[in-house]
């Protein structure tokens, strides 16, 4: 049987799938729309950096250049980076840059016969099936689409970009009554440079969101018009943001990213030892979230401006909601450059907006919707298949349903990459290549299909149990080594990555501690 990949997409996740797919062996083709690989970081705005220090955010055999000496690279270093970690290991020759890929379909199998099978893909390996897929693919500079085949396709489009979310309004207060400019911060990070400087210029700006592009966006326009024309923030639900310098940012890694910070969590498929722990030392797990949560108030203004969080600081590192606090925010809120409303809702009238209980108008030229994106539906959108969209997304409460978030259980012959969050999503990217390799190579041996939805659901309930109301961002970052764990133990090796009890236990997890497992004899 042939074993022809496509792998859809040329950001990070990408670029590790086909490194890895070569380094055993296979022959990948990568479709990318863009001319460029990077993916998102090809879409931000000038002073978008890094989320993560460097050290913990690279390649496993590949370390940032000498010349990069923030801890927090800028936009343009970390596209350089990647671009470098394409041409160390030759990939430019397999991808197929201004490549949209439109659908996906499986041919060859009946939904009928799928319905029966007992194992993914009726044999429980990557390539058992004699099912298809055919990939449609857009030629962006010729117009042109043509019909690809292959017996493994790997999704790596990403899940914060491509389908804006666009907040619903009644007619009479959308945006449609409003006389000024509306876009989405994803149009506004798809601008030149330059445009987008000269679009905020003496504008009055209204940016609408609470996350990490929202305030980024409002520091740019604050520098860009200062005090004379105030950025505008409507945020309903503030978020914890940690300062780029400070004691919880140099030392976060050894409150909530080793082995005994794990301990204090409750994991999906623990044991009842590991349960009794978790349940014996929620006071410390508690007492963590909290210093940091005082912490941070001690640290910024966030009583002053009413920006205190009405969640945990724990629930948003279980959902992956912690961002960096760009530069001197606090400075341009101080002086008046950014003004700060908190509300609920938002309307759209002739000369700006209003929030909700408030009378007084927010006059504005430009409103900005930093609202983030449509992920389970652009995921959806690419199969032509009304029963693998169901699969997908088969309820508004619910996240896809992704074994060891890499495989659906009852979708065949098929991978999704970069789904699943983690708080340094690169590592987190590289080992479920290396697991996803090791499965194409026929080196392991997937549960049965009941089996695997029984663990997806164990995980889909640990998401709600401590990413609360924002389980769907499909987060693992506080359990990313016990993740990782599982990975380790289907690949047959050591999950153990430290040297000594002291080092395994207290010590921060990296990308260095996993390595080459691809070159680990079976």
């Amino acid at each position: 049987m042939e074993r022809r990949v496509v792998i859809i997409g040329a950001g990070i996740s990408g670029l590790l799938a086909c490194k890895y797919l070569v380094k055993k062996g296979f022959d990948p083709v990568v479709f990318e729309a863009d001319d460029r690989i990077g993916g998102v970081w090809n879409h931000t705005i000038r002073s978008t950096k890094l989320q993560n220090a460097k050290e913990g955010f690279r390649f496993s055999d590949f370390d940032w250049p000498a010349s990069v000496q923030e801890t927090f690279p800028s936009h343009t270093e970390v596209l350089d980076y990647v671009e470098s970690y394409a041409q160390r290991f030759n990939l430019y020759p397999y991808i197929k840059f201004h490549s949209r890929v439109i659908s996906i379909d499986y041919v060859g199998e009946s939904f009928e016969e799928m319905k029966t099978w007992d194992l993914w893909g009726g044999t429980g390996t990557a390539f058992g099936s004699k099912g298809k897929w055919h990939i449609t693919v857009l030629d962006t500079e010729t117009n042109a689409t043509k019909v690809h085949q292959a017996e493994f396709v790997i999704l790596c489009i990403g899940r914060f970009s491509g389908l804006p979310n666009i907040p619903e309004l009644p007619p009479n207060y959308c945006s449609e009554v409003f006389d000024g400019k509306v876009m989405h911060s994803m149009e506004y990070s798809d601008m030149e440079k330059s445009a987008a400087a000269e679009l905020i210029k003496g504008k009055r700006i209204t940016i609408v969101g609470s996350q990490k592009s929202a305030v980024d966006l409002a520091v740019e326009c604050a520098e860009a018009n200062g005090v004379k024309h105030p950025c505008v923030m409507i945020q309903r639900n503030p978020h914890w943001l940690l300062p780029g310098d400070g004691f919880l940012i140099s030392h976060i890694g050894y409150l909530y990213f080793n082995r005994f910070a794990e301990l204090l969590v409750h994991k999906p498929g623990q044991n009842i030892l590991y349960w009794l722990l978790a349940t014996v030392l929620s006071p410390l797990r508690w007492g963590i979230s909290k210093f940091s949560e005082i912490y941070l108030q001690w640290k910024c203004p966030l009583k002053k401006y009413g920006l205190v969080p009405r969640h945990s600081f724990l629930e948003d590192m279980s959902s992956c909601q912690i961002g960096m606090l760009p530069d001197k925010f606090y400075d341009k809120v101080e002086e008046g450059s950014i003004l700060i409303k908190r509300s609920q809702s938002f309307r759209f009238c002739k000369e700006g907006l209003m929030v909700g209980g408030e009378d007084k108008l927010i006059s504005s030229d430009l409103v900005i919707l930093a609202t983030g994106y449509k992920g389970d539906q652009k995921l959806k959108n690419i199969f032509r298949s009304s029963v693998f969209q169901n699969y997908l997304v088969s309820s508004p409460t619910s996240i896809i349903p992704l074994y060891r978030q890499v495989i659906h259980p009852r979708i065949p012959q098929l991978a999704v990459m970069g789904y699943t969050e983690g708080l340094a999503n690169l590592p987190a990217f590289e080992i479920r290549c290396q697991w996803l390799v090791h499965l194409l190579d026929g080196n392991i041996k997937l549960l049965s299909i009941g089996a695997m939805e029984k663990d997806t659901a164990r995980w889909e309930i640990h998401m709600k149990r401590y990413g609360g109301r924002n389980f769907w961002r499909s987060c693992i970052g506080t359990t990313i080594i016990w993740y990782n764990d599982q990975l380790c133990k289907d690949m047959n090796c050591n999950p153990r990555r430290k040297k000594g009890f002291l080092a395994e236990w207290f010590q921060p997890y990296g990308p260095t501690d996993y390595a080459r497992l691809t070159d680990q004899k079976h």
